[in-house]
């Protein structure tokens, strides 16, 4: 298995993945189907916690005691977390402009939109990946989170897919509201894609944000994957990101409801460890005591991976292979049907011939 989901708390564990599961589909739902519950959740809601964020980082500056011993302040300061909140909220906002043709998101030179924000969605992974790699090759890191990373050749060839997968998305200019206007439609954004993307993104999780990966990685893709697969084809990228932005939202105000502390405690019973933590919490507080930190958080110390801190890389860089493997195999057949069809792919439909295709074009208002 993956993760350390077994003993005491497993029942816990797997009840609250499904509960996390269940409320990120339902909350997607209801910011989707009406534009009030679109404008509550990607307009109002961060909004008010712009003006939280922007008054936690003035308190801290100023010493008080709220501020600097706030989770959000301790736990999510770093600036991958606030790139992918404002990233995801970006899209969409987009999102919302295409399907409900506010404004640009009726012009036709604004149908790239989607690939664009997804595209630098993926570079931000890939960096922190990349990042990873060059701080914390063979060897445990801290993060400016308090997150013990251990760096190796998962982040090379994950970032790697990565890149490929930004060239896996197809029909960039191919985007339509539906005919109910719920949905973003981009049809030749199929199960291949979703496919790939999932296990790159899973990927990127469990290597750089390993103590939230349980609900981040299976939780939260598995949401707009459910969606697209049984009741909104053509709408995953449109639902990713909801469900994404909705995620980042709720993980930044309650960090504590996924936290392993950097040195091994955990606030909630259900927070989960990924198996490269050999022993769990007792590897955590051996790395915590070898780095000689104290009660300090100090971005980029490393420690070595041996002994009582040793780690278990192997399942990073199985999932991190399958994930470079499988972008490649689908950048390649994309490139290949292109050749046969003699298309640009990234200007004409790619997977036409599929049902999930043609599902979805059935719901779109091209002519929109």
């Amino acid at each position: 298995m993956f993760f350390q989901v077994y003993g005491e708390h497993a029942l816990i564990q797997w009840v609250m993945l499904f509960a996390v599961l269940a409320g990120l589909i339902l909350w997607n739902e209801f910011a989707r189907r009406t534009k009030l519950g679109g404008a509550i959740t990607f307009f109002a809601i961060p909004l008010a916690l712009t003006v939280y964020f922007i008054a936690i980082a003035v308190g801290a500056r100023m010493g008080a005691d709220w501020a600097v011993n706030n989770q959000t302040h301790v736990y999510m300061n770093g600036w991958f977390h606030y790139a992918k909140l404002y990233a995801a909220l970006t899209g969409c906002i987009g999102f919302m402009m295409i399907k409900y043709e506010w404004g640009i998101g009726a012009k036709r030179w604004f149908k790239p939109f989607p690939f664009i924000i997804v595209g630098i969605n993926i570079l931000i992974a890939v960096a922190s990946d990349f990042e990873s790699a060059i701080i914390g090759w063979n060897k445990w890191w801290l993060s400016s989170e308090g997150v013990w990373l251990y760096g190796g050749w998962h982040n090379v060839f994950n970032g790697v897919a990565g890149l490929f997968n930004i060239f896996c998305m197809t029909a960039w200019w191919n985007v339509y509201p539906s005919k109910d206007r719920k949905d973003m439609i981009w049809a030749d954004m199929t199960w291949v894609y979703i496919l790939v993307y999932d296990i790159w993104n899973f990927a990127y999780t469990y290597n750089c944000l390993p103590t939230h990966s349980w609900y981040c990685g299976i939780a939260l893709l598995l949401a707009p994957t459910v969606a697209a697969l049984c009741w909104n084809r053509g709408g995953w990228i449109q639902n990713r990101a909801n469900t994404l932005a909705i995620w980042c939202m709720f993980a930044q105000v309650f960090p504590l409801f996924q936290e392993t502390f950097f040195n091994g405690r955990q606030f909630f019973s259900w927070a989960v460890l990924p198996i490269q933590y050999v022993n769990g919490v007792e590897t955590i507080n051996a790395i915590y005591a070898a780095s000689g930190l104290g009660d300090e958080v100090v971005a980029h110390t490393t420690v070595a991976a041996e002994g009582a801190t040793a780690a278990n890389p192997t399942a990073m860089l199985v999932i991190s292979a399958l994930a470079l493997v499988t972008n490649i195999v689908a950048f390649g057949y994309i490139m290949y049907q292109a050749k046969a069809r003699h298309i640009n792919p990234y200007k004409e439909d790619v997977f036409v011939g599929q049902k999930y295709y043609k599902d979805a074009m059935a719901r779109a208002e091209v002519n929109s």
